[in-house]
């Protein structure tokens, strides 16, 4: 059974993302185009209370290395990956995009919290655990549609199209996959 704090960490990084970015958005003076624009421009230096973005995305990553501290039953590579994506996501806010231009560290940070939310569920289980909880029914394409979405934003920002929206949901569900694999667990404990 994961640990109980676990169960608030995973709960409060979608809230905090999701929240984040939509109240960040809403406080823009110019405006503020979800489909189009990315988190990161939330953020951005020149964003208006970009500080609402920052600490949400500081939530989000101390979240996520709460949550993988706590989540025992699963192998220690899914942990430190998922720890890994935390870690990166406060990278992402330490180094937010520029008034103008991109940022070297910035979109480093971006790539190593997507890959390391995307694949961590991979890596869940222990070997020679025998039956594990949560199934591989489960996990395995939770992976797969995590990583699809990563694809998608990929795509999304080298086509130039819908490039907010393709993040929002891969970023979203990213951050909704650790609460239920923390439910699963609590539900299904060994």
């Amino acid at each position: 059974m994961p640990r109980r704090y676990s169960l608030w960490s995973s709960a409060a990084a979608p809230l905090l993302l999701i929240g984040g970015w939509t109240w960040a958005a809403a406080v823009q003076r110019d405006g503020f185009d979800s489909r189009h624009e990315t988190i990161s421009a939330l953020a951005a230096d020149n964003a208006d209370h970009r500080w609402i973005m920052t600490l949400a995305l500081l939530g989000v990553g101390l979240c996520h290395l709460v949550t993988a501290r706590g989540l025992r039953p699963i192998a220690l590579p899914a942990r430190v990956m998922l720890g890994v994506g935390g870690a990166a996501t406060l990278l992402v806010a330490a180094f937010p995009l520029p008034a103008s231009g991109t940022s070297g560290p910035h979109q480093a940070a971006a790539t190593i919290a997507f890959a390391g939310l995307a694949l961590w569920p991979a890596l869940w289980r222990q070997a020679g655990a025998g039956p594990v909880r949560p199934p591989a029914t489960v996990m395995v394409p939770a992976a797969l549609v995590l990583a699809a979405l990563v694809l998608l934003f990929t795509l999304a920002l080298g086509t130039g199209t819908l490039i907010g929206l393709a993040e929002r949901l891969a970023a979203g569900a990213q951050a909704v996959w650790p609460l239920a694999t923390v439910l699963l667990l609590r539900r299904h404990p060994r």
